[in-house]
Order: structure tokens, then C-alpha cells, then sequence
């Protein structure tokens, strides 16, 4: 067994324009400070990270990682959702995803998407650069419109979307194979694998591809009324990344999963921050630690009532204490009695 990593922190939801989160060396000295040891980089905010310089540079990897280092912290994966995301829009969406792409190719689908691929391959070569291991993306979605079935969807429309969707991330996973780095796919509401189901009929499209992955995330299964702590087991051997994030479900007479287009404050599914919410990570590090998960607990703080720096200062100590030094010994050693392969053949009565 395994000690998991941690606690780190997904810096997406806090970067922004004002101190200290507007540079590399601000906001991670930020982390530091309330208590985290790593740092997962959102790749498309240029206020903290360079996506391009760093497929190029080795000289650039090696300045983040001495930034991250004079805080006393590491660098966990990169993330990508984003411009994974664009990898695969269906026309519904096109307007509202417009605003993850470079300027230059919105309102042009076939460029965007095109963009889209550019970046996961530059994501690919940086993480290898950066001597990373695991990469965090979303899947995209081209048949998440049609997720119920009414009207009656057309014969062959599903297999087709997910048909199309293997075909373009084919070449991608190809090149994360090439850099030595798994493809960890947030499974995740929206996307078309959002569920166990809806990733193996992905896998089984990508030839089961050794870099097909899963970025484990048990609000959006709680939400999805979905049995996260079997989720571990089921797919213990995909799952190389976790998003510690807690949420609540509470149906009412009038609304259950959908929520009846309401505010997250008002949603019988809600987003909250560690510890205020119903998932059961007492289970969920009990289950990562027998499951011999070597990768790191990182929190990413969505809640739809707490101030986020107070969610990440309290969110440190919560993973913090929950997560599981592993033993190295078995507790009734001491009533080891020091047998050998004689010793257990006259103990069973073998000759």
C-alpha cells in the first residue's frame, strides 16, 4: 500500500486579476501558506502559466518548478479541461463555449476544435518536459444533448457520437503515450463520459488505450446518485488522479437531480466546500489507500456558499487529516511464530 500525496490544490478556481493570485510566485506562495504541498496548474491561464513555452522550454519547466520550490511545493499535473472540452462540442453549445478558445478562432468551429488539439499536443510535450506523469482533460461531448431519451433517439446516434469522439482523441492519447503521461479524464456532468458506463464505451472505442484514464471526482457522482465508494473499486486500475471536492444531495417534493434549472444556491444538488457536504471521505481515503492509489489528493473548491480562501485554508487541514499513513507491518506481527514450509506441512499433516 501506498501513502497518498497531499494535500494539494487546483489553482483554476483561483487565479485571477488581484493579489496574490495574479503571478506564479504570489499565488503560490498563498498555497504554501494555508497549508498545501502541491499544486495543480490550469494550463490556458497565462497569468500563471505559459502553455506554450512550456512544450518548448525545458529552461521554463525547470523556473515554474524552481518557483513552485522556494514555496516548498511541487508541481502535480497539469490540467487541461478547458481546451479539452473544445476537443468535441456539440452545435448547442458553440456560442457558449466560444470564450474557452484563443480569440482568434471563435465563432469558427473547425478552427476552434482544431486549436483545441493543438493544445492537448503542446499539453502532452509539456508535461514531459515538466517530468510529470498524469494530466487532468475533459472528454468533450457530442451526444450530451440527447442524454434522455425523448424524443426517441434515432438507431445508431449515441454509437456515432462516441464513434467520432474516440476518432478524435486517438491521435491525442498517441502523443501523451509518446511522452510517457496519462490522460486522466474527469468524469464529469456534461461531458459525454460522465459516468462508468459512458467511459468504457469510450475505452473500448480507443482500443482500451494504456493512457485512457480517469480523474476521480466523487461530488459529480453523489449528484448523479451513483455509488462513488464501489466507483473506486470497480475501476481501480484507470483511476490515477482525485479531486477531493464535497457536495450534497437533498430531493425535495419539487426537485431531485435535474433541479429544475435552478441556481447552484437553490439546486437539490449543490457543490459544497470540504467537510460542509455529504461525501463519505472517510471511505473514499480508506478505499484510495487499499486500492494502492499513487497519486495526489487535491482539492478543487466549487461552493456555492463559503468564501473560497476560507474553503482552501479549511480544505488543507481536511484532506490533511484524512489522509492514511499506510502501515508497513501487520498488526498481530508480534504474534508471529516464525514458521517455515516444514513447519506448515507438519501443521496441516502433510508428510
Amino acid at each position: 500500500m501506498k501513502t497518498i500525496k497531499g494535500p494539494a490544490i487546483f489553482l483554476a478556481q483561483f487565479a485571477g486579476d488581484e493579489a496574490p493570485f495574479n503571478s506564479l510566485d504570489s499565488i503560490a506562495r498563498w498555497s504554501a501558506s494555508v497549508g498545501f504541498k502541491g499544486v495543480q496548474m490550469p494550463s490556458w491561464d497565462e497569468r500563471i502559466f505559459d502553455l506554450d513555452a512550456a512544450a518548448s522550454s525545458k529552461d521554463y519547466c525547470d523556473e515554474v518548478k524552481g518557483t513552485l520550490a522556494e514555496h516548498g511545493l511541487v508541481l502535480t499535473e497539469l490540467s487541461t479541461h478547458l481546451q479539452g472540452q473544445l476537443v468535441a462540442v456539440h452545435p448547442a453549445y458553440d456560442e457558449m463555449f466560444d470564450g474557452f478558445a484563443a480569440p482568434e478562432v471563435r465563432g469558427n468551429p473547425a478552427a476552434r476544435q482544431k486549436w483545441a488539439v493543438d493544445q492537448m499536443m503542446k499539453a502532452a510535450k509539456a508535461s514531459q518536459n515538466l517530468g510529470l506523469t498524469d494530466h487532468a482533460s475533459f472528454s468533450g461531448a457530442l451526444a450530451w444533448p440527447y442524454l434522455y431519451p425523448w424524443p426517441q433517439r434515432p438507431a445508431g446516434l449515441v454509437e456515432a457520437a462516441f464513434d467520432e469522439l474516440a476518432k478524435r482523441w486517438l491521435p491525442i492519447l498517441d502523443a501523451f503515450d509518446d511522452a510517457g503521461v496519462n490522460v486522466c479524464y474527469e468524469i464529469h456532468p456534461g461531458e459525454d463520459l460522465h459516468d462508468g458506463i459512458t467511459f468504457e464505451m469510450f475505452l473500448e472505442r480507443v482500443n482500451n488505450h494504456p493512457r485512457c484514464n480517469i480523474l476521480y471526482d466523487p461530488s459529480h457522482f453523489l449528484l448523479q446518485q451513483l455509488d462513488y465508494l464501489a466507483f473506486l473499486d470497480e475501476y481501480k486500475d484507470r483511476i490515477k488522479m482525485a479531486h477531493i471536492k464535497d457536495a450534497e444531495f437533498n430531493p425535495t417534493a419539487k426537485q431531485g437531480v435535474y433541479s429544475g434549472y435552478q441556481s447552484w444556491v437553490d439546486r437539490a444538488g449543490r457543490f459544497r466546500s470540504l467537510g460542509d457536504g455529504q461525501v463519505d471521505f472517510k471511505g473514499i481515503f480508506s478505499k484510495l489507500a487499499a486500492n494502492d492509489f499513487d497519486g495526489w489528493a487535491v482539492m478543487e473548491w466549487e461552493c456555492c456558499l463559503k468564501h473560497p480562501e476560507d474553503g482552501a485554508r479549511e480544505g488543507s487541514k481536511f484532506i490533511n487529516d484524512h489522509i492514511i499513513r499506510v502501515t508497513e507491518r501487520a498488526f498481530d506481527d508480534f504474534a508471529d511464530g516464525g514458521t517455515d514450509h516444514e513447519a506448515n506441512c507438519r501443521i496441516l499433516g502433510l508428510g
